[in-house]
């Protein structure tokens, strides 16, 4: 076994033991195949509000101008596929990824646990964690690396567990055995692309956007335009219709993340729960969760625009 072999069984079999869903291995180079894709989607403006999308192009594309030496790219899955769900149908939901502790923080720990290990037992590597927090690709490094393919809602896939999962990445100067991508089996299915109320999938495998839900009720800090009105189907925090619908998510397991468990009150919440909440009540039940990026104000404005349709 070589030395890149030994290594990369080490990393994968340590992200195991954090509890980490899966873990592949790319070689760290320029994403060629990316960047018209990249570019076109920019051009459409499909980035709405997300002008940030804009900066860093190369960036985004060459994980060796992120870090200097770079020779792998370890992507890794972590799941947060809840055992229960909101109980109330005619309640306002959020989007599952937000029950828990803000993904941010807890995959940001492994990772920088995993880096811990890895340079503990075998030796000097230099090289940095991204969760969703810097201009990395991070879908076309999973996809990559074999851990899915991106499917027609524009998620990374995978047969065994579906798409309710964070992606993150350690993108490190230590050469390992890079692993085969997968191939694409979205088929002729369009359950998402059909269900998604606003259109928002106007073609496979692009997503405009300026018609999500997810974009709409987090990132787009005006008001909602009226065009909306009757389209967002009680969705006041993101939205996981194309995520529900996939079949693919048939397979989605509940994870064992305390993390990620939510707030004993959150489940049971009922639609006057939701349109009353003052700012205590939303301090307390969404103090460590996702859901505080869209504040109170952000929050209070998206349950208004779905009481007043």
């Amino acid at each position: 076994m070589s030395k890149a072999d030994a290594y990369s069984a080490y990393i994968k079999d340590k992200a195991k033991q954090l509890g980490f869903l899966a873990c592949g291995i790319s070689r760290a180079r320029f994403l060629e195949e990316e960047a018209p894709r990249l570019e076109a989607w920019l051009k459409k403006d499909y980035h709405g509000s997300m002008q940030w999308m804009e900066n860093h192009f190369d960036k985004r594309l060459d994980p060796t101008k992120l870090v200097p030496g770079a020779k792998s790219v370890v992507s890794l899955l972590l799941n947060y596929f809840p055992e229960d769900k909101q109980q109330h149908e005619d309640s306002p939901k959020i989007s599952k990824y937000a029950y828990g502790k803000d993904y941010h923080r807890v995959m940001k720990n492994k990772l920088h646990t995993l880096m811990q290990h890895i340079q503990e037992d075998i030796g000097e590597v230099n090289g940095r964690a991204f969760v969703d927090s810097g201009p990395v690709m991070e879908r076309a490094w999973a996809a990559q690396s074999g851990l899915g393919w991106v499917g027609k809602h524009s998620l990374l896939l995978s047969q065994k567990t579906g798409s309710f999962y964070f992606i993150g990445e350690l993108i490190i100067d230590l050469e390992l055995t890079p692993d085969e991508p997968t191939s694409d089996h979205c088929g002729t299915c369009t359950k998402c692309m059909d269900a998604c109320p606003t259109d928002a999938i106007p073609r496979p495998y692009e997503v405009d956007s300026n018609r999500c839900i997810s974009h709409l009720t987090i990132e787009y800090k005006d008001a909602i335009p009226d065009f909306f009105r009757d389209k967002m189907e009680n969705w006041a925090f993101g939205c996981d219709i194309c995520q529900d619908v996939c079949p693919w998510n048939r397979f989605s397991k509940p994870h064992d993340e305390t993390a990620f468990s939510p707030h004993p009150d959150l489940l049971g919440m009922t639609k006057s729960d939701w349109h009353e909440i003052t700012e205590d009540v939303f301090r307390e039940i969404f103090r460590h969760s996702a859901v505080k990026r869209t504040k109170y104000s952000g929050l209070k404005r998206n349950l208004d625009f779905l009481k007043s349709h």
